[in-house]
């Protein structure tokens, strides 16, 4: 599941030239319309991608023990955002899975540059119960999946595609985190000790 949700992370690298495309055309009243509101809307979905960034680093340092489940989600996240704004190109060549210098910077620099710019001195608040804290994370992935497919109706159509292959991807990810299906137990019971 982690790597079919993962392999989204092509379509969506694939998909950054459309977008930045669509915005670049013409000269007329609609035409700068269309490119104002696709920017307003990548902008907007690339402050809720670090925002969850933000969320997978509060939890990660409060749960020590979840640090390698959540990795995987947090890179994607993080390659989510930087297709957002525009600094996808390294990462077109591969496949989402970080290949050269893309897994370097998914699990390096690019981290950390994440880092000091979605936690300037506030995190978000963490649950101190494990389980609960990937349900709040989880909670978080889908309210913004549906905050970007509610997106779609007002987005140019390659921007539309870009959202709505991130809806999907947070979708995965609630999923994965076990989020509001009552599928929370199926992780087990370690959400009742810490690491």
């Amino acid at each position: 599941m982690v790597a079919g949700t993962l392999g989204t992370l092509g379509t969506i690298g694939a998909l950054t030239p459309l977008a930045a495309g669509c915005s670049g055309d013409g000269g007329g009243p609609d035409d700068e319309r269309t490119a104002a509101e696709d920017k307003r809307l990548r902008r907007e979905a690339a402050r809720q991608s670090l925002d969850l960034l933000a969320r997978y680093d509060a939890t990660a340092e409060a749960h020590s023990a979840l640090a390698d489940r959540l990795r995987p989600l947090r890179a994607a996240t993080m390659r989510h955002a930087d297709v957002l704004e525009g600094d996808g190109d390294d990462h077109r060549n591969g496949n989402g899975n970080g290949n050269g210098n893309d897994g370097k910077d998914a699990d390096g620099g690019g981290q950390r540059r994440h880092r000091e710019r979605t936690a300037p001195g506030r995190r978000p608040d963490v649950p101190a119960d494990r389980q609960a804290a990937l349900t709040a994370l989880g909670d978080a992935e889908r309210g913004i999946a549906g905050k970007r497919t509610a997106a779609l109706v007002k987005a140019p159509p390659e921007t539309a595609r870009l959202l709505a292959s991130l809806a999907a991807a947070g979708a995965a990810h609630a999923y994965l985190l076990g989020a509001g299906d009552g599928d929370a137990g199926q992780n087990g019971d370690d959400g009742k000790d810490d690491g």
